[in-house]
């Protein structure tokens, strides 16, 4: 049973091939005499092709569009990525610098600052060695 379909399968796919040759053959018969007038540029007279060229160099005229506009929209997604990559870069890159000067500051400050803060001082530092003579 197998076989039997195979075999229709086959013999679909070459009536279809058959029949689109019959119709390229027969579409460039009818096509290869008629002769048209193509307008191409102001102040130039109009080009004389045959209806098989003109249509073929629509194609290619067509394809290559499509090929430029999907690699031009490609190309742009990529550059979009890329100001996204390095803002995000940068915001990190900040951020770093934003923790390594604030450890600096918790370096900086002496263990009697904290325990002031957090005895309920308001985090003014009473310097002794400048003040050594006056009131506070």
């Amino acid at each position: 049973m197998g076989s039997l379909w195979l075999k229709i399968k086959v013999w679909t796919k070459l009536v279809l091939f058959a029949l689109l040759t019959v119709y390229v053959l027969t579409f460039i018969w009818k096509n290869i005499d008629p002769h048209v007038d193509l307008w191409v540029w102001y102040f130039r007279p109009p080009i004389n092709l045959s209806v098989l060229l003109l249509a073929l160099v629509s194609f290619l005229i067509g394809v290559m569009g499509t090929i430029l506009s999907r690699t031009t929209i490609k190309t742009l997604r990529q550059i979009r990525q890329i100001q996204e990559k390095s803002r995000a870069e940068r915001m990190e890159r900040e951020m770093e610098e934003m923790k390594a000067k604030a450890a600096m500051l918790r370096s900086r400050q002496s263990p009697g600052d904290a325990e002031a803060m957090s005895a309920g001082g308001t985090g003014e530092r009473y310097d002794q060695r400048s003040n050594e003579g006056e009131l506070p």
